[in-house]
């Protein structure tokens, strides 16, 4: 897959052993730890060793970007108690792969996670700033903005579509 005419080919998939689930990690420092100064101590918690990881990988094998997938329990505090909803949540995506579809294919790889676990929607809480690309994506914000990390968020959730 490759998202626009002459950029370099990639892939999506997920998460299937420990090398990758550390280059998940490792785009993860460089965009939220590194670029974005969010202590490394809080990046990093609990809920990825549950969660259903996505990576992106260049053709070279150059990882590009990542999110996560939380269900069942581990979703329940950011879902509103909702067992039907999924979490979506450590979307990152390289600086360098930026503008190449890859975050939008990366939502698209976690909402097919989510369906296969049987799930009706997904829930997310976005920066403020990425607002518009998840509205693209067909989510719809709901409440008030939060600091997260000290970074604006709002929750956002789609009803996932049958397939």
């Amino acid at each position: 897959m490759s998202g626009l005419p002459g950029a370099p080919s990639y892939t999506v998939r997920v998460v299937a052993d420990l090398a990758d689930r550390e280059a998940c990690f490792a785009v993860r420092k460089e965009v939220f730890v590194g670029e974005q100064g969010v202590p490394e101590e809080i990046e990093y918690d609990a809920y990825d060793a549950v969660a259903v990881h996505v990576l992106a990988v260049r053709e070279d094998g150059l990882p590009l970007g990542t999110g996560r997938l939380l269900h069942g329990e581990a979703a329940l505090g950011r879902t509103g108690g909702d067992p039907s909803v999924g979490s979506l949540g450590r979307l990152a995506v390289s600086r360098a792969a930026r503008g190449l579809g890859v975050g939008a294919a990366l939502v698209r790889a976690v909402e097919d996670a989510a369906r296969a676990r049987g799930l009706a929607a997904v829930d997310l809480h976005a920066q403020t700033q990425a607002l518009g690309f998840y509205e693209r994506l067909g989510y719809v914000a709901y409440g008030p903005e939060f600091p997260d990390a000290g970074i604006p968020h709002r929750a956002m959730r789609r009803v996932l579509p049958a397939v």
